[in-house]
């Protein structure tokens, strides 16, 4: 199935969408009232959600607009867990009975996707560690054998887990007797984790395109020698390095988000493909980001720190570049 040209190429409503969330996250920064804020003045979390569910009806190809700008100021942590990975299995399921409360920012929520899990008469018994956002999300979705059920979070106990990056919070969940609703197979599971790879890479779009822009900015204004150490060539070598890998992540990510928004059959190799590829150009990114800005590079007080983090807790979010490349050998019989 061939991609239309189009979908790679963004539109003018997208580079307005993309202007406004931009000025949007560094105006408010991430605090408790984000979340009502985007939905309130932005209206995000419905962006890609049907119109019929209470969403806007737009495509993926928006909401990754504003994944790439939430990755750039590492913001809104609760839209990959409850925007992207709940809501698309609510939507690939057909259950939607969640989604009005996905769309107008009242609801958040979760997936289980990997633990020890059982159903038996209409309750889950078991545990999952590391679920994103499952510490303050208001409805858990999780994979019990090949079903999966919804679940409301005042029946499971939840404990927040000390992870490498604070801006993208974890939690174990126990589940004793929990009360769930079952909502659909189990055999959705891959697709959305593809869509949340792809997701994953436009977040790290943003956050390499703010690495990068942050130290280009440095280089011109630091001086050694008299001169702006950016003048010097070992210095330009290595940004004109990291610039290439960053257009490679940018075509690898459109790709990927491409194949969410037309339903192509393709998107696991692009998922795979995009999440090796922006993965790396983000460890880069990150490392050129502290030793480019030098001492200062290394403080505490300087934002480096939380994108380095960020980047590498994403290395192994959704499997590590071993098994995506794995993945794509296999798709490709090689």
């Amino acid at each position: 199935m061939l991609i239309d040209p189009a979908l790679l190429t963004e539109t003018l409503e997208q580079r307005e969408l993309r202007a406004v969330t931009r000025d949007f996250f560094s105006a408010h920064g991430e605090d408790e009232a984000l979340w009502k804020r985007m939905a309130g003045e932005l209206g995000v979390q419905g962006l890609a959600i049907p119109e019929w569910h209470g969403g806007a009806g737009y495509s993926f190809a928006e909401l990754a607009v504003v994944l790439e700008e939430a990755g750039r100021a590492l913001c809104a942590g609760r839209l990959l867990p409850t925007v992207v990975l709940a809501a698309h299995t609510l939507l690939l399921c057909g259950d939607e009975r969640s989604l009005p409360g996905i769309a107008d920012g009242t609801l958040t929520a979760a997936v289980a996707f990997d633990g020890d899990v059982q159903a038996r008469d209409g309750t889950l018994r078991g545990r999952a560690d590391f679920v994103l956002g499952g510490a303050d999300a208001d409805l858990i979705l999780v994979r019990a054998g090949d079903r999966l059920f919804a679940c409301e979070s005042g029946a499971v106990a939840r404990t927040p887990l000390r992870v490498l990056d604070e801006t993208r919070p974890q939690a174990r969940l126990e589940f004793q007797d929990a009360p769930a609703t079952p909502i659909g197979s189990a055999d959705v599971v891959a697709r959305v984790l593809d869509i949340g790879r792809a997701a994953l890479a436009a977040e790290q779009l943003g956050g390499i395109g703010h690495a990068l822009a942050a130290t280009v900015s440095y280089v011109e204004q630091r001086r050694q020698f008299g001169r702006p150490i950016g003048s010097f060539q070992a210095v330009k070598h290595r940004l004109a390095a990291l610039l290439v890998e960053y257009e490679a992540a940018r075509s690898a990510a459109a790709y990927a988000i491409a194949c969410v928004a037309s339903g192509s059959p393709e998107l696991p190799v692009a998922a795979a493909a995009a999440a090796t590829v922006c993965t790396g150009a983000y460890r880069l990114a990150v490392a050129e980001y502290v030793q480019l800005h030098g001492g200062t590079g290394f403080t505490w007080e300087h934002p480096a720190h939380r994108y380095v983090r960020r980047a590498r807790a994403d290395e192994v979010l959704f499997g590590t570049p071993q098994d995506h490349s794995a993945r794509l050998a296999v798709a490709l019989g090689l």
